[in-house]
């Protein structure tokens, strides 16, 4: 295992304080954060700005991905309440921007997406002035589900290709790069007016030239707005680092995306996919 360099050590020792009330408000409501689950690195600063990812469909994931710190199994059913209670959450928080992801349920038919519909309906009725982003699974190649999805018209609408086409069947057992690129061109053909999001991780043995073909590709499959952060091992029991990619090289691949005409590019080692959303969001506006 390569060692960590001094200027990640130094960015992952922030201040985590100030978060009891935030995690003793998510427990109380049953909700679960991607950031804690995925074991996010900002999460401490997330959390004392009071805002958070909420992960809805459990905390149990159906695929086996080898780079993420969600759970693997067998999920349970849909909680009916999760749409109340991210509702009640977005209203203690006073969120402006609210953020929703889930698991990949490839158990369901829909792969959750009348969940996603769920929520994104009971914010629009309780929390009218909250802009909304969601983050997505591939839904398995569903396109009817997710035609349901962008018919609810989230402000963004995002899925993660993760990683290089060439790194997909050790990194994303179960996941096609294809399918991800198509899912995020059907999102445009299906509402041209929906912002839509992608992500990729750096550092699992892909090389500057892969990157930027996906970069292409995803400008291509009509997304303007990209984030670009470092793959850090959970456990041991996740696919190792194999480099640690430098500050410079990040900006080096934000001024490439900005050139070929993304609208907004956050990357960095430390940037995850909801990281300042909010903010990135609001840029477009």
């Amino acid at each position: 295992m390569i060692e960590k360099p001094k200027w990640l050590k130094e960015k992952l020792n922030a201040d985590r304080s100030k978060l009891s009330d935030i995690k003793i408000m998510l427990r109380s409501l049953r909700l679960h954060t991607v950031c804690e689950e995925a074991r996010c690195p900002n999460v401490g600063e997330c959390f004392a700005s009071r805002t958070a990812t909420f992960m809805i469909l459990g905390n149990v994931c159906t695929r086996r991905c080898r780079f993420c710190a969600v759970s693997k199994g067998i999920p349970g059913s849909p909680n009916p309440k999760e749409p109340e209670s991210i509702v009640h959450a977005v209203q203690v928080l006073q969120l402006k921007h609210a953020v929703i992801t889930s698991v990949t349920r490839d158990d369901l038919d829909d792969g959750g997406a009348s969940q996603f519909v769920e929520v994104v309906r009971a914010l629009r009725r309780n929390c009218p002035d909250t802009t909304i982003e969601l983050l997505i699974s591939d839904l398995n190649g569903n396109w009817k589900a997710l035609e349901k999805i962008v018919r609810e018209h989230p402000h963004v609408l995002n899925h993660n290709v993760e990683t290089v086409p060439s790194l997909y069947d050790k990194v994303r057992p179960g996941a096609a790069y294809g399918r991800s690129i198509e899912l995020l061109r059907r999102v445009k053909e299906i509402d041209s007016s929906i912002v839509t999001k992608s992500g990729i991780m750096v550092g699992l043995g892909e090389n500057e030239e892969e990157v930027r073909y996906v970069i292409d590709d995803l400008l291509e499959a009509g997304c303007s707005m990209l984030t670009i952060g470092q793959y850090l091992q959970p456990s041991h029991d996740h696919l190792p680092v194999v480099d640690y990619v430098t500050p410079e090289k990040f900006e080096n691949f934000k001024t490439f995306a900005l050139e070929m005409g993304f609208l907004f590019v956050a990357s960095g080692p430390l940037v995850r996919s909801s990281y300042h959303a909010a903010m990135g969001f609001s840029s477009l506006r």
